[in-house]
C-alpha cells in the first residue's frame, strides 16, 4: 500500500507493514515532552494511574520555559513540582533557568529529535520537529501521562495535503510568510488533523529555521502535523547537532492526498497576520496604516539566531520609534550568547530594545510584555487570538522579523523594504 512521510513514519513506529488514514494505532514513542504549564497535570495523572518510573529516563523532557524565571508563587510551584519529579524519576533532560531555551528551539538545538522519530508533546506547537523529518505533534496532559509510563500513544493516522514548493524567497521574505500565506489560503481549519507534507525544489532554497517555522506553525491550520523530507540541510543540522543516527522516510510516488498545493515562493510577499486569527492575512502592501505600542520579536516560532540577526540587520543604527517597546527574546541560552557575542545585543540596546533572558513570555500573555486595553503588537509569535497577549481588547498582528522590526522602528507596521 502507498503512504506518505507521516504514514510511513507512523507504520514503522506502531510494527505495521502499512497503515492507511483513518486506521487506530498504537505507536512507540521517541521522546515525549513537556514544559512548567502542561506537566505539572501530567505529573499528577502519572500518579494517579500508579505509575511507578518514566518508560525510560532518556527520552521524557521538560523543559521550564512559559512562566520561567518564576513569574510568582504559582509558576514557582509549577516548576518546583516538574524539578521534584525529574529529580526523582532521574530523568536526564530536564531543562531549567540558566541551561534552558524555549523548548521547541531547544529540543533541535540539542539533538533530541532526528528524522524518523515520532515525538508527542504536552504543547500544540510540538509539530515543529516535522522540519527534520520528524512526526511531532501536541498531545493533551493525559496522554503525555500516559506516554511517559509507557512509551506509547494511540493516534488516528491522518491523511494528507501535499504542498509542492517552487522558486525561491525574495529579500527579507522567510518561512514566516510562506507559513501565514498559506494558513491565508486555507484557513485555520484548512488542514484539519492532516499531515501538511511538504516538497518540491523550492525546499532545497529553505534553511532550516524557515522550516522549523513552517512547521510550528502547521497547527494554526488545523494540522496534526507539518513535515519536510530530511534533505542535505537537515541532515547536515542533525549531524552537528545529534549523534543519533536519522532514519529519512519519502513518500510513494503515487501516495494519496486529499489535496495538492503548489506554491511559488517567488510569489510570496511579507504578510501580517491581523487580529484575531492567523488566517486574517494581508500582504504588507494592503496593510494601511496600523500604528502600534509594542514589538516582539522571539518565541517558538522566530526566536532563532537567523531571526535576530535579520531583526539587527534592520535595526542597526536606528532608534525604536518613541511610542514603541521593543522586545527581543533570543530562544535559547546558546543563541543568546552567539547574539552577545557578534554584537547583536548592542545593536538592539543602542536602538533602545530591552533583551530578555529565553522565555515563551509574552507570547502567550505570560508576561514580560503583556498588552493593556486597546494596545497594539506586532509579534513574531504564532497565535493572536483574542486576549492572547494581555487585555481582550488589545491587538496582536502576526509578522516575521523583518516586519517587526522595521514595525519597531517605524512606529507602525512597516515594509523592512522601505525603512
Amino acid at each position: 500500500m502507498s503512504m506518505t512521510m507521516t504514514q510511513k513514519i507512523l507504520a514503522a513506529h506502531a510494527g505495521l507493514e502499512s497503515v492507511s488514514a483513518g486506521e487506530l494505532i498504537l505507536v512507540d514513542i521517541d521522546r515525549v515532552l513537556g514544559n512548567d504549564i502542561t506537566s505539572p497535570v501530567a505529573i499528577r495523572e502519572f500518579n494517579n494511574i500508579g505509575a511507578k518510573e518514566v518508560f525510560d529516563r532518556d527520552k521524557v523532557t521538560m523543559v521550564m520555559d512559559h512562566f520561567a524565571p518564576n513569574k510568582d508563587i504559582k509558576a514557582a510551584v509549577q516548576c518546583k513540582m516538574c524539578r521534584d519529579f525529574c529529580s526523582e524519576k532521574e530523568v536526564t533532560h530536564f531543562y531549567d533557568v540558566g541551561r534552558m531555551g524555549i523548548e521547541h528551539a531547544l529540543l533541535p538545538e540539542k539533538g533530541l529529535v532526528v528524522a524518523g522519530d515520532v515525538v508527542i508533546g504536552a504543547d500544540s506547537h510540538t509539530c515543529t520537529y516535522g522540519a527534520l523529518g520528524a512526526f511531532s505533534t501536541g498531545v493533551g496532559s493525559t496522554d503525555m501521562a500516559c506516554g511517559m509510563a509507557t512509551g506509547k500513544a494511540w493516534f488516528k493516522v491522518p491523511s494528507a495535503i501535499k504542498f509542492v514548493l517552487t522558486g525561491k524567497l525574495n529579500k527579507h521574505v522567510s518561512g514566516k510568510d510562506v507559513i501565514l500565506h498559506i494558513i491565508g489560503k486555507i484557513g485555520v481549519d484548512g488542514a484539519l488533523y492532516k499531515s501538511m507534507e511538504f516538497v518540491g525544489e523550492g525546499v532545497k532554497s529553505l534553511t532550516i529555521y524557515d522550516r522549523l517555522t513552517i512547521c510550528n506553525m502547521a497547527i494554526e491550520a488545523g494540522a496534526k502535523n507539518g513535515i519536510f523530507e530530511a534533505d542535505e540541510e537537515a541532515l547536515a543540522y542533525i549531524a552537528e547537532h545529534s549523534s543519533r543516527k536519522p532514519v529519512v522516510y519519502t513518500a510513494d510516488a503515487d501516495a494519496e492526498y486529499d489535496e495538492v498545493i503548489e506554491i511559488d515562493l517567488s510569489t510570496i510577499k511579507s504578510t501580517v497576520a491581523f487580529p484575531h486569527l492567523p488566517e486574517n492575512t494581508r500582504t504588507i502592501d494592503e496593510v494601511g496604516e496600523v500604528v502600534i505600542d509594542q514589538v516582539v520579536i522571539g518565541s517558538c516560532t522566530n526566536g532563532h539566531y537567523k531571526d535576530l540577526e535579520e531583526a539587527a540587520m534592520i535595526i542597526k543604527g536606528k532608534k525604536v520609534a518613541k511610542n514603541v517597546r521593543a522586545i527581543i527574546i533570543p530562544a535559547t541560552q546558546d543563541i543568546y550568547l552567539k547574539a552577545m557575542e557578534n554584537g547583536l545585543l548592542k545593536i538592539f540596546i543602542e536602538a533602545g530594545c530591552v533583551v530578555s533572558t529565553p522565555t515563551c513570555g509574552p507570547c502567550l500573555g505570560g508576561y514580560m510584555g503583556i498588552l493593556a486595553a486597546g494596545e497594539r503588537a506586532v509579534a513574531t509569535t504564532n497565535r493572536n487570538f483574542v486576549g492572547r497577549m494581555g487585555d481582550v481588547t488589545s491587538e496582536v498582528y502576526l509578522a516575521s522579523p523583518a516586519v517587526a522590526a522595521a514595525s519597531a522602528i517605524a512606529g507602525k507596521i512597516a515594509d523592512p523594504a522601505k525603512v
